[in-house]
């Protein structure tokens, strides 16, 4: 026995062979799974025992990639019931969730603290959990499709399982893939919509004539290791047409990594993108991989680059001319092979001119510049991505398709959209819940009216402070209620924007 060699997966594992082989034996129990609850039952139960942790969940993302799902629990030895409740929940606001999520990566906390970590979605025990494992599941594309979550209530470094769980999870996706394509009706079967990425519009929707324009320049960069620049109003879909160029491109067999630019203070960011050495900093207790070098040979999308501090504007000018990374509290550097998309809702040249962007950085992130457009510069493209939406929403609530009633259709096509793409998403699928009878009423849609009409009595000062509350009132949802960005986009001092808002009633509920 002392001649064979542990495979490399389970080096970290105590006890590695007994171990392998509990773990080929799940494998053969859930490939005999017969519906989905088996299967996803005894995922977290497997998960639970192989590692010996308290707690074990799996949360699955739904196709638009918007909603995660609490779908199965392990608890204390028992499967927990799935409350109705908690069936559907917005990650937005778990970051260690959205971290695994939108990083893709695996997330190993030996020491969990409730003072620095938001971990309202674990449950409440008799104990404080103390340490985490959170692993990205990945379907038959190489796409997140959901999170293995394990927690234990002692502290325990819990990395050495995440090889081999993560592989259990994928298995456990594909199988669930598969069980549901085989016991689909037949006459669903040939209209079942398959993602299909690369095909004429990349997987984005819309056939007007900005969207193709779109697709032309699209098709020019997929092959070329140039940077991207998108530049567009908040809600359009850059991060969309970002995941395109990757996905399309010929970097798609390697990482895609987001980073919004305007989400962490700036040490925080630094140390994100650029990774540190143990004791660069109090509480670097180990060396972090920073986002270049987890997405090195992939695409990096930086997103609200425009917030982007000027002192990492400079760090990131020195990546993108050497393809140089050096990490915090490093002397070396290393080189790293990363295509750098960055995407923002300011007007760079703007911001160059008033010495809040660095003009050298600018020219070399808008070697390939694509503007996006706005949805009311689509209007053709309204009611084809309201129907889509609505039809993902009445799939994701296991209903049958909405009917559309051509009032709605027509009070979709005459609004001006001011939240874009993003807004109409978020109509139609409130539209949706809200629609009991099968048909989308007028009434299903709580679209803003902002511009009441002129009363004949009205004078030029009421008519004046009309049009100047409507033009406020739109750059800051444009700018997602930030006065700060309102105010530099309108060229006004913070504080006489904040006057302006006072004098003309708007608050930040209005926004």
């Amino acid at each position: 026995m002392s001649s064979l060699k542990v495979p490399p997966v389970f080096n970290q594992v105590p006890q590695p062979l007994r171990y392998a082989d509990a773990l080929l034996q799940r494998f053969a129990t859930l490939a005999r799974a017969a519906n989905a609850d088996a299967l996803l039952g005894g995922v977290v139960e497997a998960a639970a025992q192989l590692s010996a942790c308290e707690l074990s969940q799996l949360y699955l993302l739904d196709d638009s990639h918007t909603r995660l799902t609490l779908s199965a629990e392990w608890q204390t030895g028992l499967l927990q019931p799935r409350a109705e409740a908690s069936l559907s929940s917005d990650y937005d606001g778990e970051q260690l969730l959205q971290y695994c999520l939108c990083q893709n990566q695996v997330l190993s906390l030996d020491e969990l603290d409730s003072n620095l970590h938001q971990i309202g979605f674990l449950p409440e025990a008799g104990q404080a959990w103390r340490s985490l494992l959170c692993l990205p599941l990945l379907d038959e594309q190489q796409r997140v499709n959901g999170l293995l979550l394990l927690a234990s209530q002692t502290p325990r470094d819990l990395q050495g399982f995440a090889d081999s769980l993560g592989h259990l999870g994928s298995f456990v996706i594909a199988q669930l893939h598969l069980l549901q394509r085989l016991r689909a009706p037949r006459s669903e079967q040939p209209v079942a919509v398959v993602s299909t990425p690369c095909a004429s519009g990349y997987g984005l929707i819309g056939d007007s004539a900005p969207m193709r324009a779109v697709y032309q320049l699209i098709s020019k960069v997929l092959h070329n290791p140039v940077s991207v620049l998108l530049a567009g109003e908040t809600g359009t879909g850059k991060e969309l047409v970002a995941r395109a160029i990757h996905d399309c491109g010929f970097r798609r067999s390697k990482a895609f990594v987001v980073q919004n630019c305007a989400s962490l203070p700036e040490n925080l960011l630094e140390s994100e993108l650029f990774g540190y050495r143990k004791g660069a900093f109090t509480g670097a207790e180990r060396d972090h991989q920073g986002l270049f070098d987890a997405a090195n040979g992939g695409t990096l999308f930086l997103d609200e680059i425009g917030d982007m501090p000027l002192s990492l504007q400079a760090k990131l000018l020195r990546v993108l001319q050497e393809g140089e990374v050096r990490p915090l509290g490093s002397t070396a550097t290393h080189q790293v092979d990363v295509r750098i998309v960055a995407a923002t809702h300011h007007n760079l040249r703007s911001l160059v001119e008033t010495g809040r962007f660095r003009e050298d950085l600018f020219y070399r992130l808008a070697q390939f510049p694509i503007e996006l457009p706005a949805l009311r510069e689509r209007e053709q493209d309204i009611l084809t991505l309201a129907r889509h939406f609505a039809a993902k929403a009445s799939a994701f609530l296991q209903r049958e398709p909405c009917r559309w009633a051509e009032q709605s259709l027509d009070h979709l096509a005459g609004y001006a959209f001011p939240g874009n793409v993003r807004e109409l998403k978020g109509l139609v699928e409130r539209a949706v819940l809200l629609c009991e009878g099968g048909e989308l009423l007028p009434e299903h849609f709580n679209l803003r009216q902002d511009q009441e009409p002129l009363e004949s009595g009205s004078n030029l000062r009421e008519r004046m402070e009309r049009v100047e509350r409507s033009l406020l009132l739109d750059c800051l949802r444009k700018n997602r209620g930030n006065q700060t960005s309102a105010a530099s986009e309108l060229g006004l001092p913070r504080r006489t924007l904040l006057y302006r808002m006072q004098r003309l009633n708007i608050s930040p509920a209005d926004v």
